[in-house]
Order: C-alpha cells, then structure tokens, then sequence
C-alpha cells in the first residue's frame, strides 16, 4: 500500500532532524484517512459548480484544493473540537473553511505579483494551469466560500457560528493572513529584528493555524470562557509560530521532491526568516522551544487532547 507523509509522533523517535518520515497506511494512519475523507466530502459538496457556465471557475477551484497535502489545519480544528468534548460532524463546516481559506492564500501567494511561484504542492501553480485572471478569481471565491463553510454549521448554535465568522474574518484580514503577507513582502529587502519576523510569521502563517485550534473547540459548544478553552489558544499560537519555523527551516534544508515547490526561495527573495535571523540551529532549538511551550499549555487536559500532542510534533518534525 502507498505510504502517506503523514508523520505521527508515535513513530518520530530518534530522527534526524530532516529525516524523511514515511507512515504506511497500516501503521495507524487510520485516523487520519478516515478524517481526509471526511474532510474531502465536504469540500466536494461546497465545490459543486452552481452552473454549467461556471466549470471552469470550480474546477480551478478544485486544483488548488483536491491535492496532497498536509490537511493540518482541518486536522487541529478535528482535533481540538473533539479535545474540548465535542462531536466531529460539529467541526465540519471549521475544518472545510480553514482548508479553503488556506488554499485561497497559497493561491495569491503564487501569483506572479506576489512570490511568483511556479509549483505549489508538486504540480504547476494555479496561475501557471489556468492564468492569472482565472485565478485571482478562484482564490478570491474560495475565501467566501470558507465563510460560506461556518454559515452551515448546523450542528452548531447561530450565537457560536457568529463569533466563529469573526474568528476566521480576524484571522483572514489586516490582523492576519493579509497583513502578514504584506509586511513579508514590504521586509523583503531589509533586516528586521527578532520581533519583526515574529510578527510577520504570526500574522502570516500563525493567525490561521491558531484559528483552527479555536474554531474546533468553539465548534464544541464548550464554555469559552473556561481555562481549558485559555489553554487551547496558547497551545494553538505556540503551534503557529512552530509551523513557520519548521517552513523557514526546510526552505533552507527541504527536499524540493517532498515540499512539492522550491527551496532556498526565501533566500533569492531577499527575505528575513527565522533561519537568516537565528541561523540554523538557532531556528531549530527555537522549534524546539515552541513545541515545549505548546505540549505544556495541555498539561490541563489528559488523553482526549493526545491528538493534539501528536500534531504539535508533526509540526515540528514534518519533511514537507
């Protein structure tokens, strides 16, 4: 059977730090697959074209996000609902949204205004299958349609889904993916601290991972006002920064094979990271001290957040 790069922290013992982690889908990768799966038939049912006229906008659509990929964003929102005491079908329209909103930003991220990449996860980008035009339009659609994704939430009260839609709007806007995105390209060039790249790497990559992890336990119906709900969104922003120093890390490092794009284009943009600030071993102890700080904010739960633990080390230890 093929193996999937999907690595679970049971197996990730005593590993390079790049070393490539293949889990066959024997070895417990169940979980996973059967959460793919369920993942892959909501977003299908939001991808159906509203009209013959529309094929080629929905099938752009559906390029950018039928691939293989990580899905750790629908993961955590899974994850953490469940954590908090809550049912899956309830995370549904969660994880369909952070995916979606997700495959929006790599899809701009792309074009050549932006990063001007040619490959996204191992295949031509976006821009480069259907044109630019097609797909500015198609991340612009697939932004709506993670909002569209938390409207239909059934399994959650109305009160709940509207603070949930505030949650992912941060999380999309000026305070998050967008503003992030454009302090990395207005730093390009220059050398900001420490704490310019952490807000930029927060904002541009963490606001996201972090509102996965709060819109599943929301998604839970659990008081969000508890300490077990606190402790959540400190795992989730410790996870978040850890996401995108593992990026810086295997920009530098990454088998272009396995990342399904380019390395070292951080380096050729001129662009500050974690690894140009820190250096190498720098950005990795600096993971390493992230994913400490995100497997201690969990001390509050017991075995019903151990999925959550295993994704805090997926991140850190991940070959793509």
């Amino acid at each position: 059977m093929p193996a999937h790069r999907y690595a679970l922290p049971s197996q990730i013992t005593n590993t390079g730090d790049d070393e490539v982690i293949d889990i066959p889908e024997r070895v417990n990768s169940e979980r996973y697959l059967t959460l793919r799966a369920r993942l892959d038939t909501g977003l299908r049912t939001l991808l159906m074209p509203a009209s013959p006229s529309l094929q080629k906008l929905y099938s752009a659509m559906a390029y950018g996000v039928f691939e293989p990929g990580k899905c750790l964003r629908p993961m955590l929102a899974y994850s953490a609902c469940e954590a908090m005491g809550g049912q899956l079908d309830a995370a549904d329209g969660a994880a369909c949204a952070v995916e979606l909103l997700h495959t929006y930003s790599l899809v701009h991220d792309d074009l050549p205004a932006m990063d001007d990449a040619l490959v996204r996860r191992g295949k031509p980008a976006l821009h480069v299958a259907y044109g630019e035009s097609t797909a500015l339009i198609a991340g612009d659609a697939l932004q709506a349609l993670a909002f569209e994704s938390l409207t239909q939430s059934s399994q959650v009260s109305a009160g709940i889904r509207l603070q949930m839609v505030e949650v992912l709007a941060k999380a999309a806007g000026p305070a998050g993916l967008a503003g992030g995105q454009f302090l990395d390209m207005t730093l390009a060039g220059d050398r900001p601290n420490n704490d310019q790249i952490a807000e930029m790497q927060r904002l541009k990559t963490g606001a996201l991972i972090e509102a996965s992890v709060v819109l599943g336990a929301m998604a839970s119906g659990a008081d969000l006002q508890t300490s077990r709900f606190v402790a959540m969104s400190k795992y989730a922003e410790q996870i978040g920064r850890a996401f995108q120093v593992r990026d810086d890390i295997l920009d530098v490092v990454g088998d272009p094979l396995l990342l399904g794009k380019a390395t070292c284009a951080d380096r050729r943009a001129d662009k500050s990271t974690v690894v140009s600030s820190r250096g190498l071993e720098g950005a990795r102890q600096y993971a390493s001290q992230l994913l400490l700080g995100a497997l201690t904010s969990l001390d509050a739960f017991g075995a019903e957040a151990d999925e959550l633990r295993q994704l805090a080390h997926v991140v850190v230890a991940r070959s793509f």
